[in-house]
């Protein structure tokens, strides 16, 4: 049985680096969108809104002129109902009679005068109804416009960046793989901790890249000697030496051509 090639320390952080600007080409291909996707959804969701209220005061309009038309057709039978009392009084033996007649005539009336009062507060309603839904549609089609825009923009730019992304993922995967279980586990953590996504960076101007504090001289040479993974102890980060960095830099950067 063959024996597995051992992996050095210097090949270690090489492909921790390559891992790291796979990733950060990641998050930048991701940055380009910015907050588009989340436009997007705001806007849909306001347009959904808009649409579900439109057709709500739409249903209400015609529940409402269908209240209308009830309320005239009250008015109609009602008139035929004094008209059909009044010419019951023509024919009447005594006063009860007549007076019972004159208050069913009366009653219809005051319910017409009622039902004419409703009749005018309905179109009052509707007056305002349609007042508030050309308003709605004006802000539908001035909110769906520029949702439009915002899915257009964002298309052409997942169009641009889609492939490019997956295969980074893909090639992300593949690196992750080999590396060991334990290196990778540590340099997820510290993405995840960092606002930057910087997990692996090298020395500029004495210090960790996204830190302040200085990095003694002596451990600045262990990190040039390639001998051991050193994380700073200030920023949690995985530290490589700046000409490791730009070979790989070079390398990788052969490599996001071909693939952009």
């Amino acid at each position: 049985m063959a024996k597995k090639k051992e992996v050095t320390v210097e090949q270690k952080l090489r492909a921790l680096y390559d891992l790291q600007l796979i990733d950060s080409r990641i998050d930048e291909i991701r940055n380009m969108r910015g907050e588009l996707p989340l436009e997007v959804e705001d806007l849909e969701d306001e347009v959904a809104g808009l649409t579900k209220r439109i057709d709500k005061l739409e249903s209400d309009l015609e529940i409402t002129e269908e209240k209308i038309k009830e309320k005239k057709l009250f008015i109609v039978e009602a008139e035929a109902m004094i008209k059909k009392y009044k010419g019951q009084q023509d024919n009447v033996r005594n006063n009860r009679e007549f007076d019972a007649l004159t208050k069913e005539v009366e009653f219809q009336e005051l319910e017409i005068e009622l039902a004419q009062k409703h009749i005018k507060e309905f179109y009052a309603q509707i007056e305002h109804k349609t007042v508030v839904i050309k308003d709605a549609k004006e802000k539908l089609a001035e909110r769906q416009n520029h949702l439009d825009h915002k899915k257009s923009e964002l298309d052409n730019i997942l169009k641009e960046t889609e492939k490019e992304e997956d295969a980074l993922a893909i090639k992300s995967d593949k690196f992750k793989k080999d590396i060991e279980e334990r290196l990778v586990k540590a340099y997820t953590r510290i993405r995840k901790n960092v606002k930057n996504g910087m997990a692996v960076v090298t020395i500029q101007r004495g210090a960790s890249g996204g830190s302040f504090f200085t990095i003694p001289p002596q451990v600045q040479v262990e990190i040039a000697a390639r001998r051991k993974v050193i994380i700073d102890e200030h920023s949690g980060r995985i530290l490589v030496d700046q000409e490791l960095a730009r070979e790989e830099e070079e390398k990788m950067e052969k490599m996001f051509t071909k693939l952009s």
